[in-house]
């Protein structure tokens, strides 16, 4: 088991390892003062895991009631988060009460952005069950749900009390889901660390889980303590999203995930930059081949000017423009400012 700390303006212990479900509740009760939780689930991790979480926090005191939600992003809406506060409201949840978000990255960040905001904010557990939710959105505090307008326009920085990755519950996932959260695994190699670019690139990546997995989370923790509320440095963490948030947008959060999105994005804009001397060449090709080693696509059939349209109802945009994330070599990436017609042009290749 791997420990990595987060100091943050909550300080926090994400646990990586096996078995680390069985044991939940003793890790919770370590890390929380509440002893009233409300497990927020979707239908299908409810099936595999909410009575295993349930038996652990009943046998070590916890008054424990579960919220249960249909799978998929399309979810993570306030038509969801009003069910929950309205849940929460019923079950008598006061502010000493918390909540366990047991689950992949929506169950994470409905979570999280209604534990923010019911009665101004109660404690929270992450407990993720995905490979996207165990790298990357169960850490560093970004919790949201989505509008019409675009995705996690509304939300909070809002941090855990604890992280609990049990690499064991990967095993379940289909290997499309597998795929889907390799995306920011990718992404993590290629924005800070060439090593574990190597690692992918070379080693069986089902072997080295756990190991792949603290890298991770080590270099979002670095990240988060540096610029919590992502006015710098933590932007980096958006390599491939501005682009891929789009896709998605295009298919309506429903006919394309959010890894496979990403995946265009990071070798979209990869391709683009190389071509316009913004990176050094041949780091395209090497991360194609990566993602192609992960089932990840390269490519959409969505319009480009469409996805230019969609962009700019990111969260990351300006009121002078937008920022992008572009890697000049692997394991290097850097902010980069243009104008709405500068990154239209940037879009045309």
């Amino acid at each position: 088991m791997q420990k990595v700390h987060v100091n943050a303006s909550r300080s926090y212990d994400i646990f990586i390892g096996s078995g680390l479900l069985y044991n939940a509740g003793e890790y919770i009760s370590a890390a929380i003062k509440a002893r009233h939780v409300c497990v927020v689930t979707d239908d299908t991790v409810d099936g595999l895991y909410s009575d295993r979480m349930m038996k652990t926090l009943s046998d070590h005191g916890f008054s424990a009631v579960k919220f249960v939600f249909p799978h998929g992003e399309a979810s993570k809406c306030h038509t969801t988060l009003i069910r929950l506060y309205d849940f929460l409201a019923d079950n008598g949840f006061t502010r000493s009460d918390a909540l366990i978000a047991l689950g992949g990255g929506v169950t994470g960040d409905l979570t999280g952005f209604a534990a923010a905001s019911y009665m101004r904010g109660i404690g929270f557990v992450q407990v993720p069950t995905t490979v996207l939710a165990q790298t990357d959105s169960s850490v560093g505090g970004k919790t949201a749900v989505d509008i019409a307008g675009g995705k996690n326009l509304v939300g909070a920085f809002y941090q855990p009390q604890l992280v609990l990755c049990d690499t064991d519950v990967l095993s379940t996932l289909t290997p499309e889901f597998f795929a889907d959260g390799m995306a920011e695994v990718v992404k993590y190699g290629m924005i800070k660390s060439r090593e574990l670019f190597d690692i992918l690139t070379e080693k069986d990546i089902h072997d080295n889980l756990e190991d792949i997995i603290t890298r991770c989370v080590s270099i979002k923790a670095q990240v988060v303590e540096n610029d919590e509320r992502e006015k710098g440095e933590r932007m980096l963490l958006n390599f491939g999203h501005t682009l891929g948030h789009a896709i998605e947008k295009y298919y309506n959060y429903t006919g394309m995930s959010h890894g496979y999105a990403v995946a265009i994005g990071m070798s979209t804009f990869t391709h683009i930059a190389e071509r316009r001397g913004m990176c050094r060449p041949g780091v395209s090709e090497k991360l194609d081949t990566l993602l192609n080693k992960c089932h990840l696509p390269l490519t959409t059939e969505a319009p480009m000017d469409v996805l230019f349209r969609n962009s700019l109802g990111d969260k990351k945009r300006l009121s002078s423009g937008m920022n992008i994330i572009i890697c000049p070599e692997i394991g290097e990436s850097k902010i980069c400012s243009m104008s709405i017609d500068e990154y239209e042009n940037f879009l045309k290749g």
